[in-house]
């Protein structure tokens, strides 16, 4: 993603070739108080404290429709100005603004089905379509302008993601040796470690992890409340880890590990059902790229739930297959769902996004296998480059 692509004028062409192509007659931005993160990052503004509009045409230059008092905010953006200070005068600039018609695409989600999406409350856009215009959601402008990752995001996430695996083998390595010296660390504990390890590596934004044994693993994102569990001898640790560079896109990964030498016959068909519909989806991106066929989020889902439906835990695998990745860990291009919502839009070169089936028998055990995958023009590039294939094992005997 590109800050500010919004005002540059190449920027600006860019974009109404999309609108034109997806026959739209422009794209209005809604910005107030940082509440739509993708209008603040595109439009490259700080801090607001009244609402803003934005609307990029099809045809002709961009308008923007600010309050009076915040005019240093935008004093960057380089087209026409309207400024309003009360409602009435807002709502009749905006009628003025829109032309009464047309269809616009902005940051809404039929149904309220992608939240990431949906950052236009209902309220303003029920003043906006009595103006006479006609509401399309904006998420394939957003995926292709927003949620793209540039060259050099590309080479951070890379970096990041074989850093990770290494934090990960090391922290399972730190619980089996304090389980040996009959010290044993606890999940708090191992959690503070591998977060000094991804600040030692520079990794300071989107960073976090979740570490869990036995039964608390079986809450997929939970927190321990202060120390938490302690991890011992024959305990099967879920390390899910996360972190990137300083304003770049980071990766986020998944590992299983044991705290012993063997793993009994229920937990390894677990084990098996997570790994198997991983690659089934992995599979499956690459064959309908080599095909040339267009690929939409919500399938790849469908591939990877039905392997763990098969295997008899369909109702234990409580969350999407993957979500989007950009400069924010969960982001707003397209999400690997048709659990959680049916996210229909097409996977195109430059987005990003998790693999990470899992299945969870509350209160029992949890187990996920996570990797990520970048969506290149010459198909997808699976991170990190060596992917778990078995349950490690960290202790003899």
């Amino acid at each position: 993603m590109s800050e500010s692509i919004l005002c540059t004028e190449e920027g600006i062409r860019q974009v109404q070739e999309a609108l034109r192509e997806q026959d739209l007659d422009g794209w209005l931005l809604y910005e107030f108080r940082g509440a739509n993160p993708i209008a603040k990052s595109m439009l490259s503004v700080g801090k607001t404290t009244r609402r803003a509009f934005f609307l990029i045409p099809a045809e002709g230059e961009p308008e923007a429709l600010i309050h009076a008092i915040e005019g240093s905010s935008w004093r960057h953006w380089p087209w026409a100005r309207r400024t309003y200070s009360g409602w009435r005068q807002m709502e009749e600039a905006l009628g003025e603004m829109l032309g009464g018609g047309g269809r616009l695409a902005m940051e809404i989600s039929p149904g309220a089905a992608v939240p990431t999406l949906d950052y236009v409350p209902a309220g303003l856009a029920e003043v906006l379509l009595r103006t006479g215009i006609e509401a399309a959601s904006s998420g394939n402008l957003v995926s292709r302008f927003y949620s793209v990752w540039t060259d050099e995001q590309l080479a951070d996430h890379l970096e990041a993601s074989e850093i990770l695996p290494r934090v990960a083998m090391e922290a399972f390595g730190k619980a089996a040796s304090a389980i040996k010296e009959g010290e044993p660390t606890n999940e708090g504990a191992l959690s503070d470690w591998i977060r000094s390890e991804f600040m030692r590596h520079g990794l300071t934004d989107n960073m976090g992890c979740i570490v869990a044994v036995g039964r608390t693993a079986s809450d997929p994102h939970y927190a321990p409340e202060g120390a938490g569990e302690t991890i011992g001898r024959g305990d099967l640790l879920l390390i899910d880890l996360w972190a990137g560079k300083p304003g770049s896109v980071p990766a986020d990964q998944t590992w299983m590990g044991m705290m012993g030498s063997e793993v009994d016959t229920r937990t390894r068909e677990i084990w098996e059902a997570v790994r198997d519909a991983r690659d089934a989806a992995l599979a499956f991106l690459t064959e309908r790229f080599d095909a040339g066929e267009d690929v939409r989020g919500y399938e790849v889902d469908e591939v990877s739930r039905g392997v763990i439906a098969e295997r008899g835990y369909g109702a234990y695998f409580v969350h999407r297959t993957g979500h989007s990745i950009d400069t924010v860990l969960h982001g707003s291009g397209p999400n690997l769902d048709n659990l959680e919502t049916r996210d229909d839009r097409l996977l195109i070169p430059g987005v990003g996004f998790s693999v990470e089936p899992g299945i969870y028998l509350l209160g029992d055990i949890g187990v996920r296998s996570e990797v990520n995958v970048y969506w290149s023009a010459e198909g997808p590039v699976v991170t990190p480059a060596e992917i778990q294939r078995e349950i490690f094992f960290f202790l003899d005997g």
